[in-house]
């Protein structure tokens, strides 16, 4: 545990730096709350795809990237030992912020032109209960990159670690057409 603390401690250091170079932007708070995501514009890059709400994302729409506030997550789970429970605990942060995130893109001054978000995660359980559609990077270097980058996170975040675990956890891009995120967390 102590190990667990410390990294936190210094990752809470870094993450201002992060944050900067990344410029990504706080999408706001909620109950005195801020919501756990960190947001920026992006074109994306990727091959196409078909949500099932029939919305296409093709190469340079204009999506909302959105990156997990981990340290907060982090420092807010680590006291908790049971690995449900956990789960539970970072499910129950993002569907919390899913509101906060469609609100932001609502009174986004580019909202016409933003399509939907997409994200890339090792953490993928409930995302689709969440709304998220998923599909896995087709780049094999990419895909070692990201998990490579993302293996902080994700054994921070478990109680239980094993190899063939950990071997068998990919990142997966997360996709929602705006529309989707309009509808299920503004009613609209």
């Amino acid at each position: 545990m102590f190990i667990r603390y410390s990294i936190i401690s210094i990752w809470t250091f870094i993450d201002p730096f992060y944050h900067l170079i990344r410029r990504l932007k706080y999408i706001g708070s909620f109950h005195n709350k801020k919501a756990i995501f960190r947001v920026k514009l992006t074109k994306y890059k990727g091959k196409d795809f078909l949500l099932t709400d029939g919305t296409l994302i093709t190469k340079n729409d204009c999506l909302l990237k959105i990156h997990l506030h981990n340290v907060r997550i982090l420092r807010e789970v680590i006291s908790i030992n049971h690995p449900v429970q956990r789960t539970r605990a970072i499910y129950k942060m993002v569907e919390q912020s899913m509101p906060l995130l469609a609100k932001f893109i609502e009174d986004h001054k580019r909202a016409d032109n933003i399509k939907g978000v997409i994200g890339i995660t090792m953490l993928n359980k409930g995302v689709k209960k969440l709304g998220f559609e998923q599909m896995y990077p087709e780049s094999g270097i990419y895909t070692q990159f990201k998990r490579i980058t993302q293996m902080p996170i994700f054994l921070l975040s478990t109680t239980s670690l094993s190899f063939r675990r950990i071997k068998n956890q990919k990142p997966t891009y997360l996709f929602m057409s705006k529309s989707q995120l309009f509808e299920k967390y503004l009613g609209v």
